[in-house]
């Protein structure tokens, strides 16, 4: 099976100092570009993360303060990750809630503009859920019937996740080789903001997708509440949900 592609795609993975989009770092990244001509080319990098790393983190992935001391800082390497997945889409495991939102997190910090929004992301995981409902080492295993080696290393964790996604395609008929209809599939909701905060509804309207005021449209309730757009701003949310929300703010306010 060859991925039917109009685009390069990029298949990645993240290891971090947490779970937390707002506030942990990449430790290390590791990119496989499959072309549409089916060429790859592959990509692991270690990153400072410029905090400790957990225990916890350490942990999983085994990465430890002392092997990224005399890496470089996300900041130092963004615009040459940012060269090398533009025009690109992109593909990973548990990415749309977890990798994509974080990557873009970092970007934004690093003062890089990648304008992530017009990509097409496919998350292998959600695909594995909506089919069998199992992890990634047990898709493997399940797919491709190898056990997965090296578990929780980016550079494993990501030829992992493309060989799935190929035996996806080999197994299921209704799943179209393109990256579109891939893409598509592989949304739980359509998000305003990586971290999904927001969604459009069936209408594309933008509405809150949380709190007090989950399911109402975000426009309806900044003009009923104005105040709440000052308590997302200075409260824990990624900067690209703050970034999102001004954005539809401010196109509110110049069309009055």
């Amino acid at each position: 099976m060859k991925l039917n592609l109009k685009n390069p795609i990029v298949f990645f993975d993240l290891e971090t100092t947490g779970t937390n989009i707002n506030s942990d770092r990449i430790v290390e990244i590791c990119y496989l570009k499959v072309y549409p001509n089916g060429n790859e080319s592959s990509k692991t990098l270690r990153i400072n993360p410029g905090m400790h790393i957990p225990e916890e983190a350490t942990a999983v992935h085994g990465i430890h303060d002392e092997d990224v001391a005399d890496c470089p800082t996300f900041k130092e390497v963004a615009r040459s990750i940012a060269k090398e997945i533009e025009g690109c889409d992109l593909a990973g495991f548990n990415s749309n809630r977890f990798d994509i939102p974080l990557l873009a997190e970092e970007f934004l910090r690093a003062g890089v503009d990648v304008d992530l929004g017009r990509r097409k992301f496919v998350d292998v995981q959600v695909i594995f859920h909506k089919m069998e409902q199992r992890t990634l080492s047990a898709a493997y295993k399940f797919y491709c019937g190898k056990n997965l080696e090296d578990a929780h290393t980016a550079e494993a964790d990501t030829r992992a996740t493309y060989e799935v996604l190929m035996a996806q395609l080999d197994r299921y008929p209704e799943l179209k080789n393109d990256i579109a209809f891939l893409s598509d599939y592989s949304c739980f909701n359509k998000n305003v903001d990586f971290a999904g905060r927001m969604v459009y509804d069936d209408k594309g309207v933008e509405i809150f997708n949380f709190g007090k005021y989950k399911g109402q449209s975000v426009v309806e309730v900044l003009k009923r509440d104005p105040g709440y757009y000052s308590w997302i701003l200075n409260n824990d949310f990624t900067l690209n949900t703050k970034a999102m929300l001004t954005k539809i703010r401010l196109r509110e306010l110049t069309h009055k």
